[in-house]
């Protein structure tokens, strides 16, 4: 069966109508009419539905757009001092315009997209001559989808339109609604959705929507809004009955052997055929730049990655896991010019690329391709075969804490997270800590945790400083903000401090009035005829 291309095309606003279409060498010319007609076609559709949710087949979409995002927290530099940094500029030094978005630009029309292909498949399939089973199940994959791409633009620009069906062209006035709202769509559709999928798949459907995404991701979800008891009740479950358990080994997680492993709730799906853009952009995106044959064991380019060199990690981060001894998910997370990759110690002992072109000395050890797996690829570029965990159970034990910790429930929340200690060989913390102490604990942990899976600038935009009654990003960032005073005034790391490409001073331009949400893409706000209206003081 040829492969079935989704083409969505675009109207105005971002928004979409029903002239979509999608070619098949096997039933002639088809429309929405007379598509879902097969099982195959049904689960074609929602197969791409994951593909572009989660990465989509364009490294400039939504790959960039959550690098982009790194470069606005204390984690990460844009770190590319070789190449122009245009497109990161504007996140990462809080430049940020509705004229001037760079990596950003697109993201809210792209999630749109995604979101108009899960309302087609939500309103399609229900019509399917194909059993009731699978029906339930693609319409239950297609609303976690939904939520998960509504869940990211509200994250990233507060409230937006709530579209539910296929629009026509003259349904296109359509205004922002509420986060609030938004909010209260996204749990519908996961409440809804978890009735319908599936707790568990076998080896030909990893990846797919369980009933255990949906409870994982309503709690997060429920943990951006505040609402604590929820958090706590939707990571519970997930905890107690999913039947995931932590990977023994941190750096496992993020394996080329160890695909949908034993933590991971859902992940994105990658393979190696180029025609198909199906490998890991992150690996590339990423990856050392300036890696030369010569600096391997092998003196071969087949161990060459050739990596782009964004989103290097700072010495802010790593002094993180310094000061808690915590060297197994510093080596599994960042890896410094010279060090041994990790976990790949025998065909990359000294990890070398070029500091001239790298901010830190530091690359991202989360998305690194093994010497292996490199000597076996025809095409390295893009085609990395390194799934990407969306959620995983730490994530749902750290989120447990917090709300434990809201509720208080101390004792419950330090338990969470000496579990997640103990994993990585580290002591635990209960008995040592008390009040705030104990809330400063759990986000130090989540940020060691869960560095550069895309979390980061949502975390610290939501976490009120119980010092300060603050997001904890205006305490970081701003021309009186810690991490900015920690590269200016204190740091001395060898790196940073001497590759001055990247000015020192990252983050110095936040503005708490108006950087706590990205802006509405002015193109989205002119295809409105101004109905949708902009964020606050941009």
């Amino acid at each position: 069966m040829k492969k079935i291309i989704l083409a969505i095309i675009t109207v105005s606003l971002g928004l979409f109508s029903c002239e979509d279409f999608i070619e098949h060498d096997e039933r002639g010319t088809q429309n929405l009419d007379n598509y879902f007609i097969t099982d195959g076609e049904c689960q074609e559709f929602v197969n791409d539905l994951y593909k572009r949710a989660f990465m989509h087949y364009d490294w400039n979409q939504i790959v960039a757009a959550r690098l982009a995002n790194e470069t606005a927290t204390d984690d990460a530099w844009m770190g590319n001092t070789g190449q122009s940094a245009a497109d990161f500029e504007p996140a990462a030094q809080y430049l940020i315009t509705p004229n001037r978005m760079g990596y950003l630009t697109s993201l809210y029309k792209i999630r749109y997209e995604n979101i108009m292909g899960c309302n087609i498949a939500i309103n399609s399939i229900p019509n399917s001559p194909i059993s009731e089973g699978q029906r339930e199940q693609y319409i239950g994959e297609a609303l976690f989808l939904r939520a998960y791409n509504y869940l990211d633009l509200v994250s990233n620009f507060g409230d937006v339109p709530l579209i539910l069906n296929v629009l026509s062209s003259s349904e296109m006035d359509k205004e922002r609604d509420s986060k609030e709202r938004i909010y209260q769509q996204i749990e519908s559709d996961l409440k809804a959705a978890l009735l319908k999928v599936k707790t568990s798949y076998g080896d030909s459907d990893k990846g797919r929507a369980s009933k255990w995404a949906c409870t994982a991701l309503l709690a997060r979800v429920n943990l951006y809004q505040g609402k604590w008891e929820e958090a706590y009740h939707y990571a519970d479950t997930t905890i107690v009955n999913s039947g995931h358990k932590l990977e023994p080994n941190f750096v496992d997680i993020w394996s080329v052997n160890n695909h949908n492993g034993v933590e991971s709730i859902i992940e994105s799906q990658t393979g190696t055929d180029s025609d198909k853009q199906l490998g890991n952009q992150l690996c590339t995106f990423t990856g050392a730049r300036g890696e030369k044959k010569e600096n391997f064991p092998s003196n071969s380019t087949d161990d060459v990655m050739d990596g782009w060199g964004w989103c290097t990690p700072t010495s802010n981060l790593e002094n993180c896991y310094l000061s808690e001894g915590d060297d197994v998910r510093r080596r599994s997370t960042i890896t410094r010019c010279g060090e041994a990759a990790y976990g790949d110690e025998e065909l990359n002992p000294t990890h070398i690329f070029d500091l001239a072109q790298n901010k830190s000395g530091r690359i991202i050890r989360k998305y690194y391709l093994p010497i292996a797996t490199r000597r076996i690829l025809v095409d390295k570029r893009m085609n990395a075969p390194l799934n990407t965990p969306i959620i995983r159970l730490a994530e749902m034990y750290l989120t447990r804490a917090e709300a434990a910790y809201h509720l208080n429930k101390l004792t419950e929340a330090m338990d969470d997270i000496d579990f997640i200690r103990a994993r990585v060989k580290l002591a635990p913390k209960k008995g040592t800590i008390s009040g705030t102490d104990i809330l400063y604990a759990i986000w130090k942990e989540r940020r060691m945790e869960l560095a550069f899976e895309g979390l980061r600038l949502f975390d610290i935009r939501r976490q009120i400083d119980p010092a300060t009654n603050k997001p904890v990003i205006n305490g970081l960032m701003g021309p009186n903000g810690s991490f900015v005073l920690y590269n200016t005034a204190q740091s001395s790391d060898e790196y940073e401090t001497t590759n001055k490409k990247e000015l020192q001073d990252k983050g110095i331009n936040f503005d708490p009035n108006k950087h706590l949400l990205w802006p509405i893409p002015q193109s989205e706000i002119d295809r409105s005829f101004g109905k949708i209206t902009q964020n606050p003081n941009y």
